[in-house]
């Protein structure tokens, strides 16, 4: 039997925080298996990696709403002969508005990739992982640590995300495996498209890019910390939201998603 090559596994690769992840894997030498919807986008971005000089990485267009979408990233890695030593769970999208207002169907499927595909990937490769003595780095958000009014479902796939990487953090750990939850602010990628967000100047002082973000999340991960939020507002939110009033964060988030829906 063919040993199977590492490679470390990227979900959402082909804009934002998941590119920017891409290359900083690239850069280390790493070999990749990139996973997104646009098959055209992931060769594009493939094409640019391999001209930096670095491995061109194998891409596998795999919608994350499927609910057999781990075992497509199974068969693909099969075909390729490759296991992961890293799970990169970076896709998700979010939607602005009320949650009674929105599509019941596509807030169904946002749980679908925000948490039935993560909590998936996350499990379904522990093996390959211990031998690698890998890691997984979930990308989660700021929004994980606030109720969410006017964003109420994304804010919920969050707040699991960070828990459930806690409690992995906790039980892999004596296998040899690294589980880190990534919780950014605001970081100008297509996320504010999909999510319905007009140009919000507001959050522009509090944005940090993408590079930066996978950065820091690469960094946290490689030094097995439980939980990273780049930028010193990030963290402070992290800790300051836990001795704050719910009612109060309720009504300032509130507001400021209604603000959002208002600039529409």
């Amino acid at each position: 039997m063919t040993e199977r090559r590492p490679v470390t596994l990227i979900t959402g690769a082909s804009a934002g925080i998941g590119t920017a992840l891409a290359r900083i894997f690239a850069q280390q030498g790493r070999e990749l298996l990139l996973v997104a919807r646009r098959e055209p986008k992931l060769r594009e971005i493939a094409d640019e990696i391999a001209a930096l000089g670095h491995k061109r990485p194998h891409v596998a267009s795999i919608d994350l709403e499927r609910r057999d979408a781990a075992d497509a990233v199974a068969d693909a890695m099969a075909r390729l002969q490759v296991e992961p030593e890293t799970v990169v769970n970076n896709a998700g999208f979010g939607l602005l508005g009320a949650a009674a207002s929105l599509s019941r169907p596509e807030q169904l499927a946002m749980i679908d990739v925000n948490v039935r595909a993560l909590t998936d990937l996350s499990l379904a490769f522990v093996d390959a992982l211990e031998r690698r003595r890998g890691g997984i780095l979930n990308v989660a958000s700021v929004a994980a640590f606030l109720p969410g009014p006017n964003m109420a479902v994304y804010y919920a796939t969050k707040a699991y995300v960070v828990s459930f990487s806690d409690a992995l953090h906790w039980e892999l750990r004596p296998r040899g495996i690294r589980v880190t939850a990534l919780c950014p602010g605001p970081v100008p990628t297509e996320f504010q498209a999909r999510a319905g967000f007009t140009d919000d100047n507001s959050a522009d002082i509090l944005a940090l890019s993408a590079d930066r973000v996978a950065l820091d999340g690469y960094h946290a991960l490689q030094r097995g910390r439980r939980l990273v939020a780049p930028g010193a507002f990030n963290r402070a939110t992290t800790m300051l939201t836990r001795f704050m009033p719910r009612a109060l964060l309720l009504a300032s988030v509130g507001r400021y998603n209604g603000r959002r829906m208002a600039q529409r």
